[in-house]
């Protein structure tokens, strides 16, 4: 796979299982039966906003370090990739809490439910609790994204690197006709590789008095 293709197909990946873990986070997680006071029972659908509460924040962590991904250079993408695999991390750690303990998991929804309150008095008012297969998915997304972040740590070393022409300048000095010596800028191209057409770069030139269709 070309070092182009790579790339492309890790940011797919992270976007990919960022989109899985915010999907997982919208569905039912715990489906727990509470016992109410002077009421009998009550199923509660407790779903992953609940559950794992932190996992939006994490999912939409996961959509802005791709974005960042593709713009980033050899240090920054090292530095990114140990982030998602810490984002995995985190996603796994909060799906495996709700799955360990879903009467914990519930305890908004119970609270809000009986107002009972306290870790004790919600393990008594849940009755029973049945976990759901999206939790699961969560923790698969998890894996995925620490796996891309460990291959793109692994791996960007060979990404390609941007490619907008840039340009440098440095001064020199040159004489002056009263004999004096005056720093005149020198413009040094930097780029490695050539540049591709894009409608910003056509207008960035335009606003230099370039004209776009000479390159």
């Amino acid at each position: 796979m070309s070092p182009r293709r790579l790339k492309l197909v890790l940011i797919l990946a992270i976007l990919g299982a960022s989109a899985l873990a915010m999907l997982a986070w919208t569905q039912v997680w715990v489906r727990a039966e509470v016992g109410l006071p002077d009421a009998g029972t009550q199923v509660l659908q407790i779903d992953g906003a609940i559950a794992a509460p932190a996992l939006t924040a994490l999912a939409l962590s996961g959509f802005a370090l791709a974005a960042a991904l593709t713009i980033a250079g050899r240090l920054i993408r090292v530095v990114l990739g140990a982030l998602e695999v810490l984002l995995g991390f985190s996603v796994f750690l909060a799906a495996y809490l709700a799955v360990e303990d879903p009467s914990q998991a519930s305890a908004a929804a119970v609270t809000a439910a009986t107002g009972v309150a306290g870790h004790e008095s919600i393990q008594l008012s849940v009755l029973g609790t049945v976990v759901t297969a999206w939790p699961f998915v969560a923790m698969g997304a998890a894996v995925v994204m620490a796996a891309t972040g460990v291959t793109v740590i692994t791996t960007s070393a060979r990404w390609p690197g941007p490619t907008r022409k840039y340009q440098g300048v440095r001064f020199e000095p040159v004489a002056a006709p009263d004999g004096s010596l005056k720093a005149a800028p020198v413009t040094v191209d930097v780029s490695t590789e050539p540049t591709p057409a894009d409608s910003v770069g056509d207008w960035d030139d335009l606003s230099r008095g370039e004209d776009p269709t000479a390159r």
